[in-house]
Order: structure tokens, then C-alpha cells, then sequence
């Protein structure tokens, strides 16, 4: 099979660096930048794969959010109780039993 050429730059420091290593793994540079590159891909689609549910619920909720438009922070009264149930339910998701109040912008948890 041909092969394509991809050409990188690297400050002398880094290329020297990278050498020292191909070096150490008994490979040429070209094989260890080829070597890393695929073993990095491997560990990205392995984590993309690893959230691709949760990646496509939030899609989701963002999706069926749009047309609530902007949150208005004028209090909780505008929450029936079953809203407000699933609010402290998810709350009690993200941060953990026992923690159900809604922060307030820019307060951290």
C-alpha cells in the first residue's frame, strides 16, 4: 500500500525530545509519531464510546429544552410540585443525596 506523507514542525527542543524516546522504544521517529497518533485515536473512540449515551441524553434534554427558552431566575414559584420533584431528583443525581436545592448562577458547589 502507498504511503502518504504528513509533514510536522516541532521546536528543536521537542524534536530532540521525541528522538530520545523513539530512540529508547527502539523505533525511527516516523514509526513513534505513527505509534502514538493511533494509540491516541484508540483511547479517544474508546471514551467516545464510553459516553455516547450520556452524550446523546444531554443532545436530548438540550433538544426538548430549546423551546423553554431562557430560565427565569425569579424563584422556584413558578414550578408545579411534580416539577419541582423531578428537579430535586435530578439534583439529588448530580450532586448526591441530600443536596436538592438549585444553586444560583455563579455559586459553586
Amino acid at each position: 500500500m502507498a504511503k502518504v506523507r504528513i509533514s510536522i514542525s516541532l521546536d528543536p527542543d521537542e524534536a530532540e525530545r521525541v528522538r530520545s524516546h523513539a530512540d529508547r522504544a527502539g523505533m525511527d521517529v516516523s514509526s513513534y509519531f505513527v505509534n502514538a497518533a493511533i494509540r491516541q485515536m484508540g483511547d479517544a473512540e474508546l471514551a467516545e464510546a464510553e459516553f455516547a449515551g450520556v452524550d446523546a441524553l444531554i443532545a436530548d434534554a438540550e433538544g426538548r429544552a430549546e423551546h423553554y427558552g431562557p430560565v427565569d431566575e425569579t424563584g422556584d414559584d413558578s414550578l408545579s410540585a411534580d416539577e419541582r420533584r423531578e428537579v430535586d431528583e435530578a439534583m439529588s443525581l448530580v450532586y448526591g443525596a441530600g443536596e436538592t436545592r438549585i444553586r444560583s448562577r455563579g455559586e459553586v458547589a
